[in-house]
């Protein structure tokens, strides 16, 4: 029988590790700050992707994370062991639910050494490959736990600093979710914990923002 809290101890002391030996993250540039939020311009990356139904933002990212750390762990086709990386992505699928929401995409953003050529899940993993071109996101940055009752309040936060900016016309409706949780910290990590509101922007004016640039499935 499959022991939830093992499972937990097992993915908090490889995010432990990685952290100590420094863990790759997706470049990125800043083009615009404020005291509550930046635009970045992001370049191309992969990620991999594992879609989600349900109702709840915290379990749609514990169940798709945990069949992203199986892969991680050795489950694709060439038992490839993956390094952590940062953050752990969950995007917000518009939707009918008590978060606006009932669907979600958890992503595991690859180390550059796969960009190119993603080790292929394992076909029970049900994940897919998600090439994203350059483009531009917005981002609040926020501390403690991402959780079910603070992230539409910390969304909301980054709409309204969006709405008093320059920015205030160039959020994007070209992607098929609200808006992404990216997740830098450890689960046991209680102090100085990271997390950050992103949401795609565009800007025919800059180079990079003319498009959201990602692809979904």
């Amino acid at each position: 029988m499959e022991k939830p809290w093992l499972s937990l101890m097992l993915i908090s002391i490889l995010c432990c590790l990685a952290i100590c030996k420094g863990i790759e993250s997706p470049e990125f540039a800043v083009i615009h700050a404020e005291s509550d939020f930046e635009v970045r311009l992001y370049t191309e990356s992969t990620w991999m992707t594992a879609s989600v139904r349900d109702l709840s933002f915290e379990k749609a990212t514990w169940n798709g994370f945990h069949r992203l750390f199986q892969y991680i762990q050795g489950a694709n086709l060439n038992f490839s062991r993956i390094s952590m990386t940062a953050p752990v992505l969950t995007s917000i699928v518009p939707g009918a639910g008590p978060l606006h929401s009932s669907a979600y995409f958890v992503r595991f953003y690859l180390p550059v050494k796969f960009q190119a050529t993603p080790p292929l899940p394992l076909p029970e993993l049900h994940l897919k490959p998600d090439k994203w071109a350059v483009h531009c996101i917005a981002v609040r940055k926020f501390s403690g736990y991402a959780r079910d009752d603070n992230i539409v309040i910390e969304a909301e936060k980054l709409a309204i600093s969006l709405s008093r900016s320059p920015w205030a016309n160039f959020t994007t409706s070209e992607s098929n979710y609200a808006y992404s949780i990216a997740q830098y910290s450890s689960p046991f990590q209680i102090f100085g914990r990271v997390n950050e509101i992103w949401v795609d922007v565009k800007n025919s004016g800059l180079e990079g923002c003319e498009s959201s640039g990602v692809s979904t499935y």
